[in-house]
């Protein structure tokens, strides 16, 4: 449900294969209006969708559907966030994932795509761990944007506290119990402990 008083735009952000799509569908489910536009479809890499909204990836050159997105969530790559502009209050809820499980699940879905990673594994996690240390201090110096920081192992192991926690901070009544029972364990993949 659309919240018309809310006039802060609520982001679920983080690397790819974080488990953005997760927190999307825990909004979802929860009762929050999201945005996306069901172009990318359900696939074996994520079997419930991937909840993007293809001018979320434009926004660098065209902001102008920020305002329609007031009261509601979408989905950004983290790195695109530093292209927000400032004008907005954003609420975001950013994903964090075990780099070494983040860059085993981006080259598995890209080995089924008939793809090859542009590095090494370790060249990967090393590139990622320093982008989030740069996109790190750049939230952390924005004025307009609260930030919640999600453990996706956390999440799967806990979903009814943070289910709480995320309604909490959306300031939202959102459906804390239904939240919680999308978040399925089984889609937990490229664990650290078998890497």
């Amino acid at each position: 449900m659309r919240d018309d008083t809310d006039q802060t735009i609520t982001i679920v952000s983080g690397l790819p294969r974080s488990g953005t799509s997760m927190m999307m569908k825990m909004l979802e489910a929860g009762g929050m209006e999201i945005v996306t536009d069901n172009v990318r479809r359900a696939d074996v890499d994520n079997p419930r969708g991937y909840y993007e909204y293809e001018p979320v990836k434009k926004i660098g050159r065209d902001a102008s559907w920020l305002p329609a997105t007031r009261g509601r969530a979408f989905k950004m790559v983290s790195m695109l966030l530093q292209h927000l502009p400032r004008e907005y209050s954003y609420r975001i809820l950013f994903m964090e994932r075990d780099l070494r499980e983040v860059v085993a699940s981006q080259r598995k879905m890209l080995e089924r795509q008939g793809g090859q990673p542009a590095a090494t594994d370790e060249r990967l996690e090393m590139m990622f761990a320093r982008h989030l240390r740069q996109v790190g201090t750049w939230l952390e110096a924005q004025d307009n944007i609260v930030l919640l920081s999600v453990p996706f192992r956390d999440v799967l192991a806990e979903p009814s506290p943070w289910a709480r926690k995320i309604s909490e901070f959306c300031g939202r009544r959102l459906d804390t119990t239904a939240m919680a029972r999308v978040v399925d364990p089984s889609l937990y993949r490229n664990r650290a402990t078998d890497l």
